[in-house]
């Protein structure tokens, strides 16, 4: 059955005066988008309201997104001195992103490096890895390594480089090993939830005001496949 988040059962990794960070769910938007579906920023703003018994509007800063499917790590900023810095960080790449992904197939290495030029669809929303530069594509590099074999799918890690549109799923994608559920990208069955086997990790950043070197840990998604890792 899928969960959706609310300000009463939000998986909050860790808190402050400065930042919040939660654990996303399948389905949570985290920015408000053309579904008009409540995002995951006001239902936070709520749980803050609520909390810390807070007059008047709620400031919450969105530092970065992932996609609908996916879960795990979103940091968001409580003042806009967080947010500020929290913007540069992400933008200058000087965060540690850990994804961890279920795939079908064997990747054709145990580990490797790839290094594809995608180029965004904006009709259909996705992105095409190419192995050459092609016009208006943008360069994505990514680290994976296998972790696991379970059953029928592979589990893997991965270090992100860059930051592209759909980058994980198109670059697995463009090796043979599309991420489980991920209809978008050549998988070839949906999963029950409507959700995608990628979930952000782990996340490692410089906290914004006190300087010091915050590591967060997301938990997977509370199902079989996860839950055999």
């Amino acid at each position: 059955m899928k969960i959706v988040s609310t300000k009463d059962n939000l998986q909050i990794l860790h808190e402050d005066n400065h930042i919040i960070v939660v654990n996303k769910r399948v389905g949570d938007i985290v920015q408000g988008d053309k579904t008009g579906d409540k995002p995951l920023s006001e239902i936070v703003k709520e749980y803050i309201k609520e909390k810390y018994h807070k007059p008047g509007e709620v400031f919450l800063g969105v530092v970065h997104r992932l996609d609908r499917p996916t879960t795990g790590i979103i940091v968001f900023a409580r003042t806009s001195k967080a947010l500020t810095r929290l913007n540069e960080l992400f933008s200058n790449r000087e965060t540690q992103k850990t994804y961890w992904a279920v795939v079908k197939n064997k990747p054709p290495k145990t580990e490797d490096n790839l290094v594809h030029f995608l180029k965004r669809n904006e009709k259909n929303n996705t992105s095409k890895a190419h192995l050459k530069e092609v016009s208006e594509s943008k360069k994505a590099s990514l680290d994976y390594k296998i972790i696991s074999a379970l059953n029928n799918y592979f589990a893997l890690e991965i270090n992100l480089h860059t930051g592209r549109h759909h980058q994980i799923r198109a670059q697995l994608s463009a090796i043979g090993c599309p991420i489980k559920g991920d209809l978008k990208y050549g998988f070839d069955r949906s999963n029950p939830d409507g959700g995608i086997h990628l979930h952000a990790r782990k996340l490692v950043f410089i906290h914004p005001v006190t300087k010091e070197t915050l590591e967060i840990i997301a938990p997977t998604p509370n199902e079989v496949i996860w839950n055999a890792l």
